[in-house]
């Protein structure tokens, strides 16, 4: 991962764009898909196209043209964020699903708390009055 983001800061590495060039770093503040903005799926299919064209895929011939280093690499990079940001997306919303949880099991045992007041006498609930 590091050698990735190391090859794209010394070779100055640009990801062109319909919005201008980006950076690799500017990757991260795209969104993984959009239907309106740029976003990073798009860029990895355009990418990913010129791979597949300059490594003249075929099922029945040897590939005769090499891939593109550079163009490879901008893959890599772009599947690296991609990937990343998902799991991060993953992990918040497992996060997010949890706290709910939690906040649910916190206001049941509230409610169990609160009934087994009640079942006290007025001489039981004074005496836990007085003792706070």
């Amino acid at each position: 991962m590091s050698d990735l983001f190391l090859k794209a800061s010394r070779m100055k590495l640009r990801f062109d764009t319909s919005k201008g060039p980006l950076s690799a770093e500017d990757l991260w503040d795209l969104p993984i898909s959009s239907d309106r903005k740029l976003n990073l799926a798009d860029i990895a299919l355009e990418v990913k196209g010129r791979l597949d064209k300059v490594s003249g895929l075929s099922f029945v011939k040897q590939p005769t043209k090499e891939i593109d280093q550079t163009d490879q690499l901008r893959f890599d990079i772009l599947r690296f964020v991609i990937e990343t940001k998902q799991d991060e997306n993953a992990a918040a919303v497992a996060a997010r699903d949890n706290a709910t949880k939690k906040q649910r099991l916190l206001q049941l045992i509230a409610e169990k708390e609160d009934d087994s007041l009640k079942g006290k006498s007025v001489e039981e609930l004074r005496a836990l009055a007085e003792s706070l």
